[in-house]
């Protein structure tokens, strides 16, 4: 059974990915200014659960690539690890809906958020950052759905994530991708939309 991070935890695994070591590093090791999506992987998985971590790589990269050429060029890395950090709560979450909705199509599936939320689970076992008792990624998704999928058309909107996420810390705590965020654990109490404790 597959337990269920925070969205947050690549923040916590790579610091070298976000601040000013995280940008030397980009510098010296990738002179061209120019990183493929197998020397991001090399560097986001090394410590980071090895190739547990290579799915939620790919994912993180395909969102840095804004302009979709195949290639994080510096000034997209420096503008999304900088809106991580500094960036306001709706900021954060709109990045994040990218991640999560992986074919671009301005909703996410069931299947896409489990998707990402596997992959998660897989890097976050691996390095060891799963706590004991910790909802699936199955059950955590179908919470996420439960409680933003608004107009029950089966998907999340851009809309209904952001506000189901600012409306909720929890959920908030799931979704947004913040460097500062690094608590993971399973929200006290019974859990209205699942009917089970949560």
């Amino acid at each position: 059974m597959q337990s269920c991070c925070s969205f947050t935890e690549w923040a916590r695994l790579r610091p070298c990915l976000v601040g000013e070591a995280g940008l030397m590093k980009f510098i010296i090791e990738c002179p061209s200014g120019l990183i493929t999506l197998h020397e991001f992987q090399k560097h986001f998985c090394n410590g980071t659960g090895g190739s547990e971590s290579a799915e939620y790589a790919e994912q993180i990269f395909r969102t840095l690539d804004n302009n979709e050429d195949g290639v994080v060029d510096f000034r997209e890395y420096v503008m999304a690890i900088s809106m991580l950090v500094e960036g306001s709560a709706v900021e954060k979450l709109r990045w994040s809906f990218k991640l999560y909705d992986k074919d671009r199509d301005g909703a996410i599936t069931q299947e896409e958020m489990l998707e990402i939320m596997q992959a998660v689970n897989k890097m976050g076992v691996a390095a060891d950052l799963t706590k004991p008792n910790p909802l699936t990624a199955e059950e955590c998704t179908n919470r996420i759905f439960l409680r933003l999928d608004k107009d029950n058309n089966a998907v999340i909107s851009l809309e209904e994530f952001i506000e189901g996420a600012l409306d909720d810390d929890w959920m908030r705590e799931m979704l947004e991708c913040d460097p500062n965020t690094v608590r993971v654990e399973r929200p006290p109490g019974k859990d209205p939309a699942l009917g089970t404790h949560g």
